[in-house]
């Protein structure tokens, strides 16, 4: 499983021309679901996201989590993350989970970041639709997160 996490001061997922989900200040995150993912490394990546320090200190230092910091979380499903770019000028998918799969485990990852921060602090994009996605990026700080394998 792999997540692309971004310090944001702001950021939104449209479908439609309708704003689906939208956050202050915290992590915009894109969600790159595989094949050999399962609960336990879902419930692994979020633990990381949720506890990684990429907040700033009184000093300035990146030492702060979501948890810490109280901002809110956007998590968006991004199939494209999970391909094979290794080789080539094409990307493949053969490791990228099948839809019923990648589904589950990312209304499971929603559902385990919720317990964390509260319901009211997790945004959400819309599975397998086209969104636009909006953001902010603060720094920019941007981190490639993966568990698994």
């Amino acid at each position: 499983m792999k997540g692309l996490i971004q310090r944001v001061t702001h950021a939104s997922v449209t479908v439609d021309n309708t704003t689906v989900a939208e956050i202050k200040t915290g992590l915009l995150l894109l969600l790159g679901i595989e094949k050999a993912d399962d609960l336990a490394t879902a419930k692994t990546l979020c633990r990381k996201v949720i506890n990684y320090r990429v907040f700033p200190d009184d000093q300035g230092r990146m030492n702060r989590s979501l948890l810490d910091t109280g901002g809110s979380l956007l998590v968006v499903p991004q199939f494209t993350l999970a391909a094979d770019t290794r080789s080539g000028t094409r990307p493949g998918f053969s490791v990228a989970a099948p839809p019923e799969q990648a589904e589950s485990l990312f209304r499971e990852f929603v559902a385990e970041s919720e317990q964390y921060l509260g319901k009211e602090s997790v945004g959400r994009g819309q599975f397998g639709a086209d969104m636009k996605v909006a953001l902010v990026n603060d720094g920019p700080v941007t981190f490639l997160l993966e568990v698994g394998r």
